[in-house]
């Protein structure tokens, strides 16, 4: 059941959830965190996915990036469209700790995935970030190489904590506290039932856009607690997983759906933010074998009923996620005494009720 629905009666869209809601729920699946609170200056942190529990340089996993709105420093995406695959574990964190983690990121592969009979001589390090300055001293920087190490290697399958966590941890949304959502949906057949699930970084927003659940929550809260001084536009990362059997091409399909998912939460992509979709499948997995020449895929057809099935599941997924990150962040206080309130949960279950009687 999801998390929604288990703590608050909230049900996102039609679709089944996975076992546990989150990512994790396509199997292979690992995330790990890690979260730098000190003082009353740094809030920032790296969330890791790691696509499957093998040597991901060695056996990629087929992929697709989508740039809804380019306002941003993601790394390692160009590759991933022309070759279609990653390589590497996907880490999110900070702005301007990109280049520090991306290197951090390659001294990892290079430590625990090398075979010394093929030593990687080429690396795609896939980072993605927000701008979490509002409340986290960015310049200082504070994201080291231990610290992506850590959520590297402490990446697990349990269930995804979400909210103030790993990249989370200095995010807003809708002048909102935010941080790490997650959500899955069942994706049935008549012979097999597949999973999609997503991990959002959603730090994007004006108060007043706000809508959950198809409710304007936002224009009613508009004047709630609402600090002088705003964030910028803000950005969003979204990471897509399956175990479908799907394409490059079909990947960037999936990956462009997450742009409704998004509208459905208020959204307009604004010219200073960056929305940027990483999606992946578990399965038809590339070995790292120049000797091959060719291979044998087992992947959808286009023209089948559960292509829509799947853009469903997609959408729900997203908008999910986004709104799990608002309702299980907490009030924070950060740099300059900068402070982002709470989503206040029981007037938003109020107003949600209000417009189901109406």
């Amino acid at each position: 059941m999801s998390q929604l629905q288990k703590e608050y009666g909230i049900t996102i869209g039609r679709m089944t959830p996975g076992r546990q809601n989150c990512i994790t729920d396509v199997a292979g699946v690992k995330v790990g965190q890690t979260t730098l609170i000190e003082g009353d200056r740094v809030r920032t942190g790296v969330t890791a996915i790691l696509p499957h529990q093998g040597n991901i340089f060695y056996e990629k996993v087929q992929a697709a990036a989508v740039t809804i709105n380019g306002f941003g420093k993601a790394t390692g995406l160009p590759q991933i469209n022309e070759l279609g695959t990653i390589e590497t574990p996907i880490v999110l964190t900070s702005t301007l700790n990109v280049g520090k983690v991306s290197d951090a990121l390659i001294s990892w592969v290079l430590t625990r995935c090398s075979i010394d009979e093929q030593p990687i001589l080429s690396l795609n390090p896939v980072v993605g970030e927000c701008n979490d300055s509002y409340l986290n001293d960015i310049r200082g920087r504070h994201v080291q190489e231990e610290h992506v190490f850590q959520a590297l290697d402490r990446a697990s399958a349990e269930p995804v904590q979400e909210g103030i966590i790993g990249a989370g941890t200095g995010m807003t949304a809708f002048h909102f506290k935010s941080g790490i959502g997650t959500a899955s949906r069942i994706v049935p057949s008549d012979k097999e039932e597949f999973t999609i699930g997503v991990l959002s970084l959603p730090n994007f927003g004006r108060r007043e856009e706000l809508v959950i659940d198809g409710v304007p929550i936002g224009w009613e809260l508009r004047d709630y607690e609402r600090e002088s001084g705003e964030a910028g536009p803000g950005s969003i990362m979204i990471v897509i997983a399956t175990d479908l059997p799907l394409s490059h091409r079909q990947l960037a399909r999936i990956a462009n759906r997450a742009s409704f998912g998004l509208a459905r939460t208020g959204s307009t992509c604004r010219s200073g933010s960056g929305e940027f979709v990483i999606a992946f499948t578990t399965a038809n997995k590339a070995p790292h074998d120049r000797k091959r020449l060719f291979f044998n895929e087992r992947r959808l057809n286009d023209t089948a009923p559960l292509i829509n099935d799947l853009f469903q599941a997609v959408i729900e997924a997203v908008e999910e996620s986004v709104v799990s990150a608002l309702f299980s962040a907490e009030t924070m206080t950060g740099i300059d005494g900068h402070r982002r309130v709470a989503l206040p949960t029981d007037e938003v279950l109020s107003l949600l009720r209000a417009a189901r009687r109406s």
